[in-house]
């Protein structure tokens, strides 16, 4: 079938991409793996990454079962897309659930992680703040004069907040409380949980986009396999019988 050969082209595709997006959210939440502490919370990801390889295998069987017209084959490629359609639907669940968590989470930890900045000797955390602060353009936890209850900013003394705070187009910035005007004037932690939670949606679209294409496949090899079992010849050809 053509049809079938065509969406097993699509399947190997979105296998491609699924382990694109589960790659990219295991790298973007390296960046911000500092704000949370559930590691729970990347089982979406692990779970697509996992589905994208299995779509790969998936694709090979129902490439081979197309050529070799195995009615056997196709069942098999059926059940196993049937199994990875319900995954699919798990890891929309889960993404779901997760997404609603991430508030909750970058609460309970920012302002640790704000207490413990060293900026003389950064980090990982130190550099975590820095990269969210500069990448997201914010400054402190809900605006630059959080960082006034730091033990950073006690001990060095000066009224100034680290220079990731400073706006991109000014070369000039010291970080100076003084000039409010030259930082940034968003907190940072509604944009990371807004981060977050974007990052979440990509892996539940993926899944449901998916899903859906598994659909059509699981459809198009079950109506293959009503024609091939409705045809005598086939029935014939399988069985090792002639025509009279």
């Amino acid at each position: 079938s053509k049809k079938l050969t065509v969406l097993l082209c699509v399947l190997q595709a979105a296998a491609g991409i699924l382990c694109y997006v589960g790659a990219y959210v295991f790298i973007t939440y390296d960046d911000y793996d500092h704000f949370f502490e559930d590691v729970y919370t990347l089982i979406p990801a692990v779970i697509i990454i996992a589905v994208g390889t299995l779509l790969f295998i998936i694709g090979l069987i129902g490439c081979c079962a197309t050529i070799r017209e195995s009615r056997c084959g196709l069942a098999t490629f059926v059940i196993i897309l049937l199994l990875v359609f319900i995954t699919e639907v798990v890891v929309v669940v889960l993404g779901y659930i997760y997404r609603a968590k991430v508030e909750d989470e970058v609460d309970h930890s920012i302002r640790k992680v704000y207490n413990g900045y060293n900026g003389t000797n950064p980090d990982a955390a130190s550099r975590a703040i820095d990269y969210v602060q500069r990448q997201l353009r914010c400054c402190g936890i809900h605006n630059y004069s959080d960082w006034e209850n730091t033990v950073w900013f006690k001990q060095t003394k000066n009224n100034s907040v680290p220079l990731s705070c400073c706006k991109a187009a000014l070369s000039n910035c010291t970080g100076s409380l003084t000039r409010p005007m030259d930082l940034y004037s968003e907190g940072c932690e509604a944009l990371v949980v807004k981060k977050l939670q974007e990052i979440m949606m990509y892996v539940i679209w993926a899944a449901l986009a998916f899903a859906a294409i598994q659909l059509l496949g699981m459809l198009c090899a079950c109506i293959v396999l009503c024609r091939r079992s409705r045809d005598p010849a086939y029935e014939l050809l399988i069985t090792g019988g002639t025509y009279a």
